[in-house]
């Protein structure tokens, strides 16, 4: 007898999606009590259209995320981030810092603040990110690519969605990883894509635990631009 299931499917969870999902924990509480206050707020059915946004990662409409930020601007922007580039978003799009950020994690630590923007990168999609840098080494391969620009949004809070991908600098390093849950629930473990490259026996770039204390900027992968072969 055949097999008549479908093959799975892989979702795929847009930039916005996981911006009000780091909202939507960020505000709980605060801004509204439940997922029924919520829903109603934004305009949605019922409470379950929530729940399936922060529990089964469905995408959230681009306007409805649009709303909730409109309504709750006030709370948003309340606390100040002074972790952000001085030159930030404009008309024209997100700075381009040409400093080098590597994937690998052998690159010595400098501020962005301290370093001039060499471009300004504007497509759909990054409207409400911060700023944008390269990527240097192989760590993270096939997910970033040696050369390509990445499109960052800052997480002041150090609100941490398990699985996915950010730009940290953390120590006297900057490095692309992802970042995953620990036992210890004041770290993380920083998670290279790349498992194929070894020295020996051993992975060439391990997974090893980081404070989330000892992070000093978290940014949120949001839109990868890949350079393009000539």
């Amino acid at each position: 007898m055949e097999d008549q299931s479908k093959p799975n499917k892989i979702k795929t969870i847009r930039p916005e999606t996981l911006e009000f999902i780091i909202l939507y924990n960020q505000l709980r509480g605060k801004a509204f009590n439940n997922n029924s206050e919520l829903a109603e707020a934004l305009g949605f059915n019922n409470a379950s259209s929530i729940t399936e946004i922060i529990k089964s990662r469905q995408n959230i409409d681009p306007e409805k995320l649009k709303i909730f930020k409109e309504k709750y601007r006030d709370l948003l922007g309340g606390k100040k981030n002074t972790d952000k580039p001085v030159s930030l978003r404009n008309g024209d799009g997100i700075p381009m810092y040409e400093i080098t950020a590597t994937a690998s994690g052998v690159e010595v630590y400098n501020d962005i603040n301290d370093a001039h923007p060499v471009g300004r990168m504007n497509f759909p999609g990054i409207e409400e990110c911060d700023f944008a840098l390269p990527v240097w080494g192989h760590s993270m391969y096939p997910y970033l690519e040696n050369g390509c620009w990445v499109a960052l949004k800052v997480i002041s809070d150090k609100k941490i969605l398990p699985g996915e991908v950010y730009y940290i600098e953390w120590g006297d390093y900057r490095m692309y990883k992802r970042l995953l849950m620990s036992d210890n629930p004041e770290e993380v473990i920083a998670h290279s894509d790349n498992t194929t490259e070894m020295i020996g026996s051993r992975l060439k770039y391990a997974p090893f635990p980081i404070l989330i204390d000892d992070i000093k900027k978290l940014c949120l992968v949001k839109d990868i631009h890949k350079k393009h072969n000539h």
